[in-house]
């Protein structure tokens, strides 16, 4: 079989057709979608319904940073073999985050900001990563044009909401970004992001004519991320908008390639007739049906989430009656204490996601 006709064959599905698009390559669009149709009726503001705050903030974004978990503290060979690692990470950002917020609370926040910039950009580099590896030998010449593409598909609406503050949108709290970078940045950006998505276009029709090859998966993800990071952070000038596209298109994809690479082979270790760990059928329980792991996120979230509202925020005690009675902290020196420890979930989630889907290393117990 020729070269090119082994190529149609290699589309690089993580499991199929099918269900990467339902649930890695669509939430983007999807969501992207639902907010330019409901654009009359998308506030211009600052403020999010608790609906949405429900639906994206609670049972996606806060819910899907749990689902590292299955990669790490609840798989036993990954907990053996880095147990340095898995132990150090969290320390190391919370002794980290404390001395930034003794400093002052915004330096915390701000560190955090941009670490989570890097992780969501990181994101979607990786699924170009592994949509690439069956790309024919002429496509993988051109391995940095494709990088080049998803990098300026964030990096430019990133740069776009520097030069053009204020917002009615953060990422964490308000003021979490540098302000007053000059506007020239953003112009000189959008030339190159244009002449780096261009050149990217050319590439894909030359490749194309020459192995009869076109990479459905790769192409929809950056389209699909060039299209909802576009929506969410430059067209529109809403919270709202902007969760809902941030979130669906990073958290849903995020859950669903966890759930994919741990869902099988905890089924077949269930069903092997070896002596099981301490904690394994737990486990095994929870990855054995999506809607059971998905309240198990959905679980551990809202009971960060109340901390979080019953010791400081205190804005939706509605919805976190248990943690009503919790006293509301207001000491400086506690709060420095508190804060990073809180967010440890996120912030060790965005640390250990450096590690966790080595692509290449074939031998590492957290290779792709």
């Amino acid at each position: 079989m020729s070269e090119q006709a082994q190529s149609k064959q290699k589309q690089a599905w993580l499991s199929s057709a099918g269900w990467d698009t339902v649930w890695i390559i669509s939430p983007a669009f999807l969501s992207s979608a639902a907010v330019i149709l409901a654009r009359p009726h998308i506030p211009a503001s600052q403020n999010i319904p608790l609906w949405v705050w429900v639906c994206f903030v609670l049972l996606i974004d806060v819910a899907h940073v749990y689902a590292t978990l299955f990669r790490t503290y609840l798989s036993p060979k990954a907990l053996e073999k880095n147990k340095t690692t898995l132990l150090a990470l969290p320390l190391i950002a919370w002794i980290g985050g404390s001395l930034l917020y003794s400093l002052d609370g915004i330096y915390f926040w701000r560190a955090l900001a941009y670490l989570a910039v890097f992780h969501f950009i990181r994101q979607q580099f990786g699924f170009v990563v592994l949509y690439s590896r069956h790309d024919p030998e002429p496509m993988k010449k051109f391995k940095w044009l494709d990088s080049l593409a998803i990098y300026m598909a964030t990096l430019y609406p990133i740069l776009f909401w520097h030069t053009n503050m204020p917002r009615n949108y953060s990422w964490f709290v308000a003021g979490d970004f540098f302000e007053n970078l000059p506007d020239i940045l953003t112009k000189i950006a959008f030339l190159f992001y244009v002449l780096v998505m261009a050149g990217y276009l050319l590439k894909e029709l030359v490749i194309l004519k020459k192995t009869v090859f076109f990479n459905i998966p790769r192409n929809l993800l950056i389209a699909g991320t060039a299209l909802s990071w576009w929506t969410g952070i430059i067209t529109f000038n809403s919270d709202m908008a902007f969760t809902i596209t941030n979130v669906v298109s990073h958290g849903i994809p995020y859950m669903a390639l966890v759930w994919l690479y741990h869902h099988e082979p905890a089924a077949n270790q269930a069903k092997a007739s070896e002596p099981k760990k301490s904690g394994q059928p737990i486990l095994h329980a929870i990855l054995s049906n999506v809607a059971i792991f998905f309240a198990f996120l959905a679980l551990l979230a809202y009971l960060e989430e109340g901390l979080w509202d019953g010791l400081i925020w205190r804005e939706h005690l509605g919805i976190f009656a248990l943690f009503s009675a919790l006293p509301t902290i207001n000491d400086t020196v506690i709060l420095a204490l508190l804060v990073p420890f809180l967010a440890l979930p996120q912030s060790t989630h965005y640390l250990l996601d450096g590690f966790i889907w080595r692509v290449k290393e074939k031998n590492n117990i957290w290779s792709a």
